[in-house]
């Protein structure tokens, strides 16, 4: 037994060389271990599952939303920096929500559009963080500068005699600037909390751009982290940020609701008609993709493309749209601009 033990091991031995020589190391090292697993290089978007034969169709709307949203939000822009009049408070803060807007449609328009027209499905692993980062650190600017307006209507209607004490030019730049940084700040350990993983097998996203809730889920790695801190940030942000909001009008009704004159109380809640508006058309897709990526595994694959693209065009489409509609005094100043 102990002769035909001792030639058995020496065969194997032998045996493993001549195959490690063959191979050389690493090759003999990776026929062992299951060679199904690759290390990704690219991500691979998706423009409309099932439609790619009509990619180039659809990418007329789109350039067509890209436009209007730009052009649109750039003449509000404008428009309130050329007319001092316009220098108050309520508008500067829909000139905050003109710069989330353009940066935001500007952050997806060359992926999008890359697919819907030159068919151009990769993106580098890098070129994907760093664009995460943009649209997740926008969007959360974006529900900051809706909570900064629905505060602006709060001490307009509810308090409007120190309307002017309380909302001054320098206190106003501060929160902004507040608000900016904190969008930032709680985005930027995403990149580094993805870099550090191993993609694997499946590399195809199911959007034109990356959101950090997908990326996530393609990698080899253990995610518990990620996805607490982003289901914290969800929470912490546009949960907060839309309670303070609701708290506001709150308030506000309770205000209106006790004003006798039924003229002034139209008047009053008039001028919240924009802003919510604006809040609608950015929280509802939001919190209904934000549900869909956490809870949702039975939704069907379009609902979710549909809400992604909702989440991110439809506002900055819509926003200068709605502000130029029922704001009386800037409509006045575009159509002046344009029939001088």
């Amino acid at each position: 037994m102990s002769l035909k033990y001792h030639l058995v091991s020496f065969f194997f031995l032998s045996f493993s060389k001549d195959i490690s020589k063959l191979l050389g190391p690493a090759q003999y090292i990776m026929s062992v271990v299951n060679d199904t697993e690759f290390s990704s290089a690219v991500f691979l978007l998706t423009g409309i599952p099932g439609q790619e034969d009509v990619h180039l169709w659809i990418s007329i709307p789109f350039c067509l939303v890209y436009i209007i949203s730009i052009v649109g939000n750039s003449v509000i822009l404008f428009i309130i920096k050329t007319d001092p009049s316009l220098h108050e408070p309520m508008y500067i803060f829909l000139s905050m929500l003109a710069v989330t807007d353009l940066a935001l449609s500007i952050s997806t328009m060359p992926t999008t559009l890359g697919i819907f027209l030159f068919n151009s499905r990769e993106i580098s692993l890098d070129a994907c963080f760093a664009q995460l980062f943009f649209i997740h650190s926008l969007s959360f600017i974006e529900s900051s500068v809706l909570l900064l307006m629905a505060f602006d209507r709060f001490v307009a209607i509810c308090n409007p005699l120190r309307y002017a004490s309380i909302l001054t030019l320098p206190r106003i730049g501060k929160m902004g600037l507040v608000f900016v940084l904190r969008g930032v700040a709680v985005i930027l350990p995403l990149p580094f909390l993805l870099k550090r993983f191993r993609y694997c097998r499946a590399n195809v996203l199911s959007h034109c751009y990356c959101l950090h809730q997908e990326v996530m889920k393609l990698a080899c790695s253990d995610i518990t982290v990620n996805y607490i801190y982003g289901f914290f940030l969800t929470v912490s942000m546009v949960g907060l940020d839309s309670l303070f909001i609701f708290l506001s009008y709150v308030m506000i009704l309770k205000t209106v609701l006790k004003v006798t004159s039924h003229g002034e109380c139209l008047r009053a809640l008039n001028t919240c008609v924009s802003h919510l508006c604006a809040v609608l058309l950015f929280y509802t897709p939001e919190i209904g993709l934000a549900v869909i990526h956490r809870f949702g595994t039975g939704s069907p694959p379009l609902l979710k493309v549909l809400l992604g693209y909702i989440s991110l065009l439809v506002p900055p489409l819509m926003n200068p749209i709605v502000y130029s509609v029922k704001s009386k005094h800037l409509r006045v100043r575009i159509i002046r601009v344009f029939f001088k």
